[in-house]
């Protein structure tokens, strides 16, 4: 048993040396993936660079006092980690609803909800890292009429309601 044990483990070695874990230097993130206007967004994560299927995870800079176009991912959800600065979400058909995250924060966006990312800080970049479950970067961008005042909406915690 030992001895297919060790053989087991010989293949898996050589396999797992190129296949196994992988490091994505953050300096080596590729620019070159679906954009929207008014962010910088870039893949660390998808098929094309390690294989992934079910994954694709980058990061997203947008500058002070700018906004995103609104946009969707098809039927992929979303999960935005807030690295640094104040982020402002708008969310729903004509962006009525709005939500503020921030350092430490994260965000979820399920499959075709129509939705902007504003940073909300003046003087301060706002980072974040994606995370989609998908690796295809599927983004639609929607020519939305925004409402004037979107309603801020407060997440209740579903198992510890106040």
């Amino acid at each position: 048993m030992s001895h297919d044990h060790d053989h087991h483990d010989h293949d898996h070695t050589e396999r797992w040396k190129h296949d196994g874990v992988r490091v994505v230097p953050g300096n080596s993130l590729d620019p070159n993936t679906a954009q929207t206007a008014g962010m910088d967004r870039k893949a660390a994560i998808n098929f094309a660079r390690v294989g992934a299927q079910k994954l694709w995870a980058g990061t997203v800079a947008i500058h002070p006092n700018a906004k995103t176009g609104a946009h969707h991912h098809g039927a992929l959800e979303s999960v935005i980690y807030v690295l640094r600065g104040k982020a402002r979400m708008r969310w729903g058909d004509n962006l009525e609803f709005t939500a503020e995250a921030g350092p430490g924060d994260f965000i979820y966006v399920p499959p075709y909800v129509p939705h902007q990312e504003i940073n909300a800080s003046p003087d301060e970049v706002l980072e974040c890292v994606l995370v989609r479950s998908d690796n295809e970067a599927v983004v639609v961008n929607l020519d939305i009429e925004p409402v004037e005042k979107p309603e801020n909406v407060k997440w209740i915690d579903p198992i510890h309601k106040s």
